[in-house]
């Protein structure tokens, strides 16, 4: 069986991502919003769970999302398959220039349907971050929310488990 890992990039600001909350009767839960800077991750996972993840506070670019393919692709020991959606940095002139020199390495990469987040399981770790692991309180000061996102990047697997069924 050809392995497979999907890639994606999320971002983290302090615009926390809470679509709702529960609350005692009488009760305010307050969430702290500010303009920020923003933390983009950039990362591979296989099914089951293993993470390669880099963070940057400036954009993901083409480059930077090849770059990243090409230190993945150097360290492959076997075929590899590369799930990737239709993100502006997976459809450029640039991304697609590579997908020959990738194949060569024995890495092949397969789009999505577009609108189909959810057939690519890294998907899930984003929303997990977001919407499970990072408490309220990370979101002030910045620092805070960098040095949580760090900790839950190194740590899923072990303190952080995602399984998919």
């Amino acid at each position: 069986m050809i392995p497979t890992r999907g890639t994606s990039e999320s971002g983290f600001t302090l615009e926390p991502c809470v679509p709702y909350a529960w609350q005692p009767i009488g009760e305010t839960i307050e969430v702290p919003c500010t303009k920020s800077k923003r933390l983009n991750v950039l990362g591979f996972m296989n099914k089951n769970g293993t993470l390669q993840s880099w963070v940057f506070e400036q954009s993901v670019t083409s480059a930077a999302v090849v770059a990243c393919i090409d230190r993945f692709a150097a360290a492959l020991s076997r075929p590899t398959v590369l799930v990737v959606d239709n993100a502006p940095t997976h459809t450029s002139h640039e991304f697609k220039d590579n997908l020959e020199r990738w194949k060569a390495q024995k890495l092949t990469i397969l789009p999505i349907a577009p609108y189909s987040p959810e057939l690519n399981l890294i998907e899930i770790l984003w929303r997990k971050i977001k919407y499970e692991w990072m408490p309220f309180s990370v979101y002030r000061p910045f620092q805070s929310l960098k040095q949580s996102l760090f900790d839950i990047l190194t740590n899923i697997g072990k303190t952080y488990p995602i399984e998919f069924a």
